[in-house]
């Protein structure tokens, strides 16, 4: 239990002191950074945080395959509790900030007055900065939800969350659940998703979304991945599930998919989303899109990854292609309303196959890196066994 002392207007101290675990380098564990004291400038919020969840880019990021301004405090996904707030805080719809609010937040802080903020791309802002991925300095040590605490700056979209909804589904809402929003946002704008057959070539927590999303948005979803049980998983959201590596004249097959699509009168995918960033889902989504379709690239962020396109084979299928990065804070909001609405029925709550305390994070992180589990959580209120 932590206590939270306001001294003057702006400046509190929490007892016993956040802790932040930074990140230096490849192959180094994280070490603690204790902040004392924490100096709200209006608009700000602490949040204690009850859950974070591991995303893919924090596994790339310790194990040296992406680029990052290390020393860092990771983490951008993650549920938590409001207990300290700055004059003049608001939620993402414009009302106050409230002590005890249970929050989640977006990873993007924007302006919000530059050309890209009025543009609705907050998430490129000018002068952007992003939880789990600032340099650590003085004034911001908390600055990722692999701590007990981080400090949400002005600029952050700030939504709500019940206290009913689990922890392990409200914690990816951030990452996972908005960049879903995202790009059904980018691929609705061209093709209705009401009947449309909709292929997603990931089954990851964003690939999983994308499905569970399109679903409900009356689609037809095909989920291909590698991986049984993902596809077992996506099998109960009431998507057809795919495997890519499976032999030629398995049923299983994506072409074997599509064949019986076509039998039953839907010829092709009109929306194909790629959540997983590797070049080969990349590919298996442009080359199967239909005439007229539209291809989402969501989750090919980091750099290094190369792709080789036949523009005549898009010009003559009149194929869009387009990309997200990141969502948001009305595309948050939506998220969030997803899952207020949808969590009982749908089990997300099983994607977060494992949670460890904040202390065992290096351990959490190679769990994490073997794929056994969709989402591990870190939990700093857990003590270590």
């Amino acid at each position: 239990m932590h206590t939270v002392v306001r001294v003057g207007d702006l400046d509190i101290i929490v007892k016993p002191s956040p802790v932040a675990l930074v990140w230096s380098e490849p192959g180094r564990q994280h070490e603690a950074l204790a902040a004392p004291g924490v100096r709200l400038a209006p608009g700000d919020a602490l949040v204690e945080v009850e859950l974070a969840t591991i995303c893919g880019s924090d596994v790339r990021t310790v194990r040296g395959d992406r680029p990052a301004a290390a020393p860092l405090v990771l983490g951008h996904e993650q549920v938590g509790r409001v207990v300290a707030v700055g004059e003049g805080a608001v939620r993402a719809d414009g009302s106050p900030l409230e002590l005890g609010d249970r929050v989640v937040w977006s990873i993007a802080v924007s302006c919000g007055e530059c050309d890209r903020c009025l543009r609705g791309l907050t998430q490129t802002c000018r002068s952007l900065s992003k939880y789990g991925h600032e340099r650590v300095h003085r004034g911001w040590e908390l600055s990722g939800s692999f701590a007990t605490h981080v400090q949400l700056r002005s600029g952050t979209a700030i939504v709500r969350v019940s206290e009913q909804m689990p922890a392990t589904v409200a914690a990816p809402a951030p990452c996972a659940t908005a960049t879903a929003v995202a790009a059904l946002d980018a691929a609705s704008a061209r093709v209705d998703l009401d009947g449309a057959l909709v292929l997603v070539t990931d089954g990851g927590m964003t690939g999983l979304t994308v499905a569970a999303m399109a679903l409900d948005a009356d689609a037809e979803v095909i989920v291909s991945d590698p991986d049984a049980a993902r596809r077992s998983f996506a099998r109960r959201l009431g998507a057809v599930a795919v495997d890519p590596s499976a032999r030629a004249g398995s049923p299983d097959r994506l072409d074997a998919t599509l064949a019986r699509f076509a039998a039953r009168g839907i010829a092709e995918p009109l929306v194909a989303i790629e959540t997983s960033g590797t070049p080969a889902a990349a590919s298996t989504a442009i080359s199967n899109i239909g005439v007229g379709g539209i291809v989402v690239l969501a989750g090919s962020s980091a750099p290094g990854s190369e792709l080789c396109l036949d523009p005549g084979s898009l010009v003559r299928r009149l194929v869009t292609i387009t990309s997200v990065h990141g969502a948001t804070g009305e595309q948050l909001a939506r998220a969030v309303r997803f899952l207020e609405r949808s969590w009982r029925t749908l089990p997300f709550e099983e994607l977060v196959g494992a949670t460890h305390p904040l202390a065992e994070l290096d351990a959490a992180l190679l769990e994490a890196a073997t794929g056994r589990h969709v989402r591990v959580g870190v939990a700093p209120g857990r003590k270590s066994l």
